[in-house]
């Protein structure tokens, strides 16, 4: 703990971010259990579906907000060339690329050990296994992290291009205009996937639409323009987080509850599921961020917990799924329907993730963070 304590001081951290960031993770964690609970049609099984799902998308907005605060940040105090993109990108490749080619390289072999189908592995190392296409079976986790790397490099080299084109005066309301219109330019894919995909199932949804990079970087961009609004308007920001808390709430409801009610389903609203859904569950958990951002301390017993699971959240996220609970499920044989095997299980599946993941972030990303920080 001496290099965390060392590396990001609990007193220099957002609490209310890290909270953000640890429910995320424990939401992606938990969901993943449903895949050794035997299926049913409780709503206890469909909540763990649905929280998987959910935790995925908060760490799209928050990612996305983050990210902005620093790039805006730059495109601002500097001219903004080439040189400042690769900066930019170095900084972020050093804190995502070297725990996901280890934990890559670490599925490879699991899938020679275990025997099943790694095909198309060299997709992964280019993140290119859900551009455009179903995801691959193989390190299904891994979806995500292609969204977010394609967003990392597609903004600043769009501001780069679009600047040089148009050279603008106003720079502030040119990176605005720049979000919105890579927003509007994902938002009209996903119009397009609803005029020539004939999707009447919310598994084909989920792996057509949901977790296909070209449908899914606006979620990204939703989150950078609220860094946008946080750095231009920190009184609003400040002033309205309530209001904004309970419309995020509010549409969290309409969401989740209300389009059950409705009778909403895919299967007869295909147009609001294809192409509003997302979006619209993207600026819910935007609304959050006012609030969130603001509780900047904590002085409970909660405090170091939360930021300790935000912390190695990253490595929790890699190691997870496809490492821990596939070779556990692969070797430990046990009868689902015997609640004390399976709570058992699950109990220490959990515990060997927390404790692989603190190895993981302690001695390799905290060191290849440092490495970042010398260059």
């Amino acid at each position: 703990m001496d290099k965390i304590a060392k590396r990001a001081p609990l007193n220099n951290r957002i609490f209310g971010l890290d909270l953000m960031r640890a429910i995320a993770i424990t939401m992606v964690v938990v969901g993943h259990t449903a895949w050794v609970i035997p299926e049913s049609e409780h709503f206890f099984y469909k909540l763990l579906l649905l929280s998987g799902f959910l935790g995925v998308e908060i760490f799209f907005v928050l990612s996305g907000f983050l990210i902005g605060k620093i790039l805006y940040q730059l495109y601002l105090k500097e001219d903004f060339s080439i040189k400042t993109v690769f900066f930019f990108l170095k900084r972020r490749w050093y804190r995502t690329l070297p725990n996901y080619f280890l934990i890559l390289l670490v599925n490879l072999a699991i899938a020679s050990i275990v025997g099943y189908t790694a095909s198309s592995w060299w997709k992964y190392f280019l993140f290119l296994q859900n551009l455009n296409t179903t995801m691959l079976p193989f390190f299904p986790e891994s979806w995500s992290l292609s969204v977010e790397e394609f967003a990392y490099v597609l903004l600043p080299f769009f501001l780069l291009i679009l600047g040089i084109i148009t050279k603008p005066k106003n720079k502030k309301g040119f990176f605005l205009g720049s979000i919105i219109i890579l927003i509007g330019i994902f938002f009209c894919a996903k119009m397009y996937y609803q005029a020539t995909t004939l999707n009447t199932t919310l598994s084909q949804w989920n792996l057509s639409l949901k977790a296909v990079v070209v449908y899914r970087l606006d979620s990204i961009f939703i989150g950078v323009l609220g860094s946008w609004i946080y750095l231009n308007y920190i009184s609003l920001w400040q002033k309205s987080k309530s209001i904004f808390l309970v419309i995020g709430m509010v549409l969290f409801f309409f969401l989740f509850v209300g389009i059950g009610y409705l009778v909403w389903q895919i299967e007869v609203a295909s147009l609001f599921w294809n192409v509003f859904y997302l979006p619209l569950l993207s600026v819910a958990v935007a609304c959050f961020l006012p609030f969130l951002s603001e509780w900047k301390e904590e002085q409970s017993q909660i405090r170091k917990p939360i930021t300790f699971i935000s912390l190695i959240s990253y490595s929790i996220y890699l190691l997870h799924y496809s490492v821990i609970l596939l070779l556990m499920k692969q070797y430990l044989i046990i009868d689902q329907n015997n609640d004390i095997q399976l709570v058992t299980f699950l109990s220490c599946y959990i515990l060997i993730t927390i404790v692989l993941s603190y190895f993981l972030y302690r001695f390799y990303e905290i060191p290849m963070m440092n490495l970042r920080d010398k260059n």
